[in-house]
This record gives structure tokens, C-alpha cells and sequence, in this order.
């Protein structure tokens, strides 16, 4: 019960489709975050798909809610954050859950387009912008809080398509920012950095994109990296909770890898 009376905003709490029983990162860490004794406010724009992993939790005797918003919508996700203080007090946690790049039509800076860039760069930066925008003032009149945050490997590996990239690396900066200039409040700020993840968003939206069999892209992905295989949607949620909890109570501004190893091999 590591999270025990806490209340966490989870951002990106859905799950995005995909043919396998493979978990997402948002979804995963809702229910391990339940698990620990937290009070789940789960948030994402498909309402349908954030009520099945509230569904989840209650079904494991859990405390969630479900809100629907659109984190490029500043009103929406204001109005998400109003819902949740207003609802239980507080908000100990935010864990910004939200991104996107094959989906959004992402590309090489020689091929991608202005509507690609600018709708990748609104899901993926400025709807943590957004977040931590609203959330800050209610963790700075509480003292206390920790906001964590999704990036990825790509932001310090070769990547080949850019806003991702660009996007990804951003987080890494902005969660220093958020860390040295909220510190005095006793605000956390971390980031995690996923590798190559067995989720429907990573493998599924691959296969599909590509026309390709999900076999095949997954086996490609797990040679990749030095472990042998992907991580799980679980590998991350158990980085989150520890970022999350007191036991990380000394620990901000950290970008912390979750590869199997892979990044080792930079350099």
C-alpha cells in the first residue's frame, strides 16, 4: 500500500485497441496504483475505453473515476482537474500518460507535414504543458506532490521520424524545469523513459500501419534489445509507483530508462 490515501490524476488512462491481451502503459498504471491504495482519477479522451479500466479496478475493490477530456483542449483539461479536487481534495500525483507518433502521421523532417507536426507536438508537450499548468497550483497550496510523466528511449536514441523525437526530448527538459522551480514547494517532477514495449499502442499500430503480421513486428522488436525481448506495460507502471511513492521522496529531475538495457549501447 505504497500509494495508500493518495490521490493520483492519471492522464491517458485508456487503452488504445489492439488484437492481443497485451495492457498499455496508461491502463496498467491505473490499476497498479489502485492496487497500492491510491484513489484513481483516470482521464482520457475515448470515455468508453477509460471506463473499462476503471471497471478493472472496481472489480478489484479499488477507488476510481472516469472523465472524459481532450489534453489539447486547455478548457477540457482544466475542467478534468477542477473535477478531480473537487471530487476528493486533492492531488498528490499527476502521471501524464499521453502520446502519440505512427498514428499521428509522424515523419522525417524532409517529409513531414505542418498538420502532422503541429497536432503530434499538442498531444505529445503541450497537453503536459496544459496539466501541469492547472495542477501545480493546487500541489504548491498542498506542499507536497509528484508529477511524472511518459517520454521515451527515442529521445536519446537515433528515431527516424522528428516531432517524437523533438517531442519526447522535450519532456526530459521541461520535467528539469519542473523539478528546480518546484522544489521549494516540495513538488517531485521525473520522468520515464520506455524502451521497446510490448503495448497495443507500440506493436499493434505497427502492424497496421505497415501491413505487416503483429508477430513479426514484435519478434523484430524483441531482437533488438539485449534482454531478448520487450518490456510489458508493467515494467513501466512499477517505475511509476516507485516515482510516485515516499520511497522516491528524495529523488526529482531524474529521466529514468525502462529498455531491457538497450540504451546502454549509446555510444
Amino acid at each position: 500500500m505504497r500509494l495508500k490515501d493518495k490521490v493520483a490524476i492519471v492522464v491517458g488512462a485508456g487503452q488504445s485497441p489492439g488484437s492481443t491481451p497485451a495492457i498499455g502503459n496508461g491502463r496498467a498504471t491505473s490499476i497498479l496504483f489502485a492496487r497500492e491504495g491510491a484513489r484513481v482519477f483516470a482521464v482520457n479522451k475515448d470515455l468508453p475505453s477509460v471506463e473499462e479500466t476503471v471497471a478493472i479496478i472496481r472489480k478489484e475493490k479499488g477507488s476510481a473515476e472516469a472523465c472524459e477530456a481532450d489534453v489539447t483542449d486547455e478548457a477540457s483539461v482544466k475542467e478534468s482537474i477542477a473535477a478531480c479536487v473537487k471530487k476528493w481534495g486533492r492531488i498528490d500525483i499527476l502521471h501524464y500518460n499521453v502520446g502519440i507518433s505512427v498514428e499521428g502521421k509522424d515523419a522525417p523532417v524532409t517529409e513531414v507535414t505542418t498538420e502532422a507536426f503541429d497536432r503530434i507536438v499538442q498531444v505529445n508537450l503541450r497537453g503536459f504543458v496544459y496539466c501541469c499548468k492547472h495542477v501545480l497550483p493546487v500541489m504548491r497550496k498542498q506542499k507536497k506532490g509528484a508529477i511524472q510523466s511518459i517520454s521515451s528511449m527515442a529521445a536519446v536514441e537515433t528515431y527516424p521520424w522528428v516531432t517524437y523525437k523533438a517531442t519526447k526530448s522535450a519532456m526530459i527538459a521541461m520535467t528539469e524545469q519542473l523539478a528546480i522551480q518546484n522544489a521549494e514547494y516540495g513538488i517531485r517532477a521525473n520522468v520515464i523513459l520506455p524502451g521497446l514495449m510490448d503495448t497495443p499502442m507500440a506493436v499493434d499500430r505497427r502492424a497496421e500501419a505497415w501491413g505487416r503480421p503483429r508477430t513479426e513486428v514484435a519478434a523484430e522488436r524483441d531482437a533488438k534489445v539485449p534482454m531478448g525481448h520487450m518490456g510489458t506495460a508493467w515494467d513501466v507502471a512499477r517505475a511509476a509507483l516507485f516515482l510516485a511513492s515516499d520511497e522516491a521522496g528524495y529523488i526529482t529531475g531524474v529521466a529514468l530508462p525502462v529498455d531491457g538495457g538497450r540504451g546502454c549501447r549509446i555510444g
